[in-house]
């Protein structure tokens, strides 16, 4: 099959989906593989390591998808790709189209055929491509909210960690997953008292023996206002596969925190678990909402395009080789991850979707 692999087009988004090594192994299985000039290069690839591997360099983007049959990207097409996007071609990378009515309906009218990589999902419900990412991303949300946490930034001027003579700062987490998991590990591990709410009990069993500076709570209205209220820092880290993300904390929660506090919704790439969440871009970060700085970039891991696309293509690897061997639809995870198809909707998540 021809594998094509693009350019990212999102404001300043440095991932690849497929790093040279990955690239030259599906060049040995007999695949033809595009990479577009330059892909590589904020991830620390030049195109000459993709072509000492066999792999073929597509001088613009036109170019790329006119000999992919298979595209492979990292993040959702935007308006210079969809112009290049056919009918015939199997789109591989993450989509979430739940809160992007007006980029599904471009896609249903191309007719293609998405699979998103945050909805192929094994039979215990685990999401292998969406929890590399989401540890990236859960670690970034508390070393960016710790940055705006400073008063240059913004921030009230408070020390996450603490000292001796002094407190500690209180981050709250939404969700024990691998997001929110890996923000409370960062958090604990820095010295600040740490507040989880999670509903499954083994997850919140997890969340407590990070520490004795940890607390994992249910998420009870009148808890959840009472301690968003006395936190420096909250992270929302909640999901529900393929759909728009509950919002768990509500503008009147954000209004009783602190001026120069800190929010950061990892869940905004699903549309934001706050009710003060819009997207964001890393060109233009942050804004403030009822005196609280608030951070929500949908593709915070892009940030650290050399990690994310090394984490991002170990998981997407065999999955990609399965797509380009011809008989994926055998595999009930990719089947599962189809989003759209033929001008069709056909997640579940997506069903009641007002387009």
């Amino acid at each position: 099959m021809r594998i094509g692999v693009p350019k990212e087009t999102k404001t300043l988004e440095g991932r690849v989906a497929l790093v040279p090594a990955a690239a030259g192994d599906l060049v040995k299985r007999g695949h033809e593989v595009w990479i577009e000039k330059d892909a590589g290069i904020k991830s620390g690839f030049k195109d000459a390591d993709y072509t000492k591997l066999g792999v073929k360099i597509a001088p613009d983007a036109a170019t790329l998808y006119a000999n992919g049959e298979l595209i492979v990207k990292v993040k959702e097409p935007i308006e210079g790709d969809l112009a290049l996007l056919r009918k015939d071609h199997l789109l591989f990378c993450y989509l979430h189209l739940a809160p992007l009515p007006v980029l599904t309906k471009r896609l249903l009218d191309i007719g293609l055929t998405g699979i998103a990589f945050e909805t192929v999902e094994l039979p215990n419900g685990d999401l292998p491509l969406l929890a590399p990412m989401s540890i990236i991303a859960g670690k970034i949300a508390v070393q960016v909210g710790t940055h705006l946490l400073h008063q240059p930034m913004g921030g009230k001027g408070k020390l996450l960690g603490g000292l001796p003579s002094t407190e500690r700062g209180k981050v709250v987490v939404f969700g024990a997953g691998a997001a929110g998991g890996h923000s409370a590990a960062l958090a604990a591990a820095g010295g600040a008292n740490v507040v989880v709410f999670e509903k499954r009990q083994d997850r919140m069993d997890e969340m407590m023996r990070l520490g004795n500076n940890v607390t994992a709570l249910y998420p009870y209205d009148d808890v959840v206002a009472r301690e968003v209220a006395s936190a420096d820092l909250v992270v929302g880290a909640v999901l529900v596969t393929g759909a728009v993300a509950p919002h768990v904390m509500t503008r009147e929660m954000v209004r009783g925190m602190e001026p120069g506090s800190v929010v950061v919704d990892i869940s905004i790439d699903q549309g934001g678990c706050f009710e003060t969440s819009r997207p964001t871009t890393w060109k233009e970060p942050t804004y403030v909402e009822e005196g609280v700085i608030h951070f929500a970039v949908t593709n915070m891991p892009g940030a650290v395009p050399q990690t994310s696309s090394q984490a991002i293509c170990a998981a997407i690897l065999p999955w990609v080789t399965k797509l380009a061997s011809g008989n994926w639809r055998d595999s009930q995870p990719l089947v599962r991850g189809i989003n759209v198809e033929a001008g069709r909707i056909v997640h579940p998540a997506l069903q009641d979707m007002k387009l």
